[in-house]
C-alpha cells in the first residue's frame, strides 16, 4: 500500500494536476462570491481573455456595470465593449518627425546619484 502511494508516477500526476485544481478552486470561489448570477459571472469571466473569446459564446456590445463588460475591451471609453461596429481612427494632424534620441552613455540612468 505504501508503495503504491509514493510511486512516482502517482506523484508526477498529482503535481500536473495542482493548476488544474486551483483553477477550479478559484473559480468555483468567484462563481459564490460574485454580483452576477451563475452564468452571468462565468461570462464575465470568459470576456477577461478578450472580445474573441466571449463572442464564440455570446455576441453583442456589453455595456458598463453589466456581466461581460471590462474596460480594457472597449477602446473608445463610450462604456460598451466589445461592440461589432468598426471604429475608423482619423489622425488629426499628420505624424511629425523627431530626431533619434541621443545615443545612451553609462551613468547617465535618472536613478543613480553622482
Amino acid at each position: 500500500m505504501r508503495k503504491r502511494a509514493l510511486s512516482p508516477i502517482r506523484i508526477m500526476l498529482m503535481v500536473l494536476m495542482l493548476p488544474v485544481t486551483t483553477i477550479g478552486i478559484a473559480v468555483g470561489v468567484y462563481l459564490r462570491t460574485s454580483e452576477f448570477e451563475h452564468d452571468e459571472a462565468l461570462l464575465h469571466l470568459i470576456a477577461l481573455a478578450g472580445c474573441n473569446a466571449v463572442e464564440n459564446i455570446v455576441p453583442g456590445p456589453f455595456v458598463a456595470g453589466g456581466p461581460g463588460y471590462h474596460k480594457r475591451n472597449d477602446p473608445d471609453g463610450d462604456g460598451v465593449a466589445c461592440d461589432t461596429r468598426s471604429v475608423v481612427f482619423e489622425p488629426s494632424a499628420p505624424p511629425q518627425h523627431t530626431e533619434a534620441p541621443a545615443a545612451r552613455r553609462v551613468g547617465t540612468a535618472k536613478f543613480v546619484r553622482p
